[in-house]
C-alpha cells in the first residue's frame, strides 16, 4: 500500500482514548471477573471511535485498541505459557535519573500492568478473540464509510520483551516460538483486509529495558536482528504492502537520553518485512532523526510514518510546524511515500491519560490540517 498518489494521508499508532464506563469494564475482565454487557460495549466503543476518527480527518483508521488492556499485555489472554512471577522492568534512563523515577512512578501509579513471566510452552489458547476483533472493526468501519483500515497486534520481540522468559533455554527458541504462536492472528487480519501493524517498541526502547540488555551496541543489534527475523517468519504468508510496523522508544515523557538512535539500527530495521514503517519524529530526543534519511537511502518498496503529533503532553501541535514536519521528510524519500502519524499511542494502558481526550481530538484535528498544507506544498 502506497501513502497516496495525489496528498498525505492521516493515521496514528493505535491506542485511542476508551470512554469511563468502559475502561472499568476492561480492568474487571482483564481481571478474569464477570463482566456483563462487556462485549456490547466494546462494540460500541470502537463503532464511535472509528466514526470520531473519521470527522477528525483521519485517513486509515483503526478500532482504538477500545477492549485492550494493552497493545502487548492483551496477549495473555490469548496465548498460553504466561503464568510465572513478573520480571521487573526499568528503562534505563529512569534508573539513571532516580529522581525523575520517583516522579514516574507516581504518575504509573493508576496503570495496572500485569506481566507474568513465561514459565510454560507459548501455544495459541484463544483463536476467536482476534475474529471479534476483526467483526468490530468491519462493522465501525462499514458504517464510517472507513476504505483504509488497520488494525494492531503485538510482535513477537515486544511479547518477548513484557513476559520475562523463564522456560526456553534461549531468546531465539523464546522469539520462534512466540512468532508461531502469534502467525493466526497476523494472518487472521490481512485476510480480513486490514493493514497489520505490527507494535515493536523492542527495537528502540528494548535497548534500555530488557532485562539482558547491558548498553553494548553489539547486543542492542544482535537483539534487533532476533527480533526482526522472528517478525519476518511469522508473516512471511503475508504481503508486505499489506504490513507497516511502529518503532518505539517508550511512550513516556522522561529523559531518553539512553535511547538507542535510529542510525545505529536502521539498517537492520530495514530488513524487515512491513513497507509501512512508523517512527517518532516529534518528540524531543527523535526529532531529529529525519536527517538519517539523508544518508539512507529508503527501499523502493517502502514508506515512512513519521509521527508529527506528541502523545506524550498536552501541548497542541501548530498546523505549519506539522506541515513542516511531514517536508523534511517527503524532500528525502519522495512524497508518494510519506504517511503523517502520531509518536506512539493515546491509550496505551488502560488508565494512563496523560493526553486527555479532548486535546488528543485537536491534535489530530491540527494533523490533518497540517497534511492538507503540506500537500498544497508537495503537490
Amino acid at each position: 500500500m502506497n501513502p497516496s498518489t495525489d496528498r498525505i494521508l492521516t493515521t496514528h499508532t493505535g491506542s485511542l482514548p476508551r470512554p469511563p464506563d468502559l475502561a472499568q469494564m476492561v480492568f474487571d475482565h482483564d481481571d478474569g471477573k464477570s463482566v456483563p454487557g462487556f462485549e456490547d460495549r466494546v462494540r460500541e466503543a470502537v463503532t464511535e471511535i472509528v466514526k470520531r476518527q473519521r470527522e477528525l480527518g483521519v485517513d486509515v483508521v483503526n478500532d482504538g485498541e477500545q477492549g485492550k488492556i494493552s497493545y502487548a499485555t492483551y496477549i495473555k489472554e490469548r496465548l498460553t505459557g504466561f503464568e510465572g512471577e513478573p520480571v521487573g522492568l526499568a528503562p534505563a534512563d529512569v534508573l539513571a535519573h532516580p529522581d525523575f523515577g520517583q516522579r514516574m512512578a507516581s504518575l504509573m501509579s493508576s496503570i495496572r500492568i500485569v506481566q507474568p513471566s513465561c514459565t510454560g510452552d507459548v501455544t495459541l489458547k484463544d483463536p476467536d478473540a482476534v475474529h471479534h476483533d476483526i467483526a468490530n472493526l468491519k462493522a465501525a468501519a462499514e458504517a464510517a464509510g472507513a476504505e483504509r483500515v488497520f488494525m494492531t497486534a503485538a510482535s513477537p520481540g515486544v511479547v518477548a520483551m513484557f513476559f520475562g522468559n523463564k522456560h526456553y533455554p534461549t531468546r531465539e527458541a523464546y522469539l520462534a516460538a512466540i512468532a508461531d504462536a502469534m502467525r493466526q492472528e497476523y494472518r487472521a487480519i490481512a485476510e480480513a483486509g486490514f493493514i497489520l501493524q505490527l507494535d515493536c517498541p523492542d527495537l528502540g526502547a528494548g535497548a534500555s529495558v530488557s532485562v539482558d540488555a547491558d548498553g553494548d551496541p553489539k547486543t542492542t543489534r544482535r537483539q534487533v536482528a532476533e527480533a526482526i527475523e522472528a517478525l519476518n517468519h511469522a508473516v512471511q504468508d503475508i504481503p508486505a504492502e499489506q504490513l507497516r510496523m511502529h518503532l518505539c522508544w517508550g511512550n513516556y515523557e522522561g529523559p531518553h537520553d539512553r535511547d538507542v538512535e535510529l542510525k545505529d539500527i536502521v539498517d537492520l530495521v530495514l530488513q524487515a518485512k512491513p513497507a509501512g514503517i512508523a517512527v517518532e519524529a516529534c518528540n524531543p530526543r527523535h526529532a531529529h532523526e529525519w536527517e538519517v534519511f539523508k544518508d539512507v537511502e529508503l527501499p523502493a518498496d517502502k514508506y515512512l510514518i513519521p509521527g508529527v503529533i506528541d502523545s506524550t503532553n498536552n501541548y497542541v501541535e501548530h498546523p505549519r510546524l506539522i506541515a513542516q514536519r511531514l517536508g523534511n521528510y517527503a524532500r528525502l524519500v519522495g512524497r508518494e511515500r510519506v504517511m503523517a502519524g502520531s509518536d506512539c499511542g493515546f491509550g496505551t494502558f488502560v488508565g494512563q491519560d496523560v493526553v486527555v481526550p479532548s486535546v488528543t481530538w485537536s491534535k489530530f484535528e491540527a494533523m490533518a490540517q497540517g497534511a492538507e498544507i503540506a500537500s498544497r506544498e508537495l503537490w
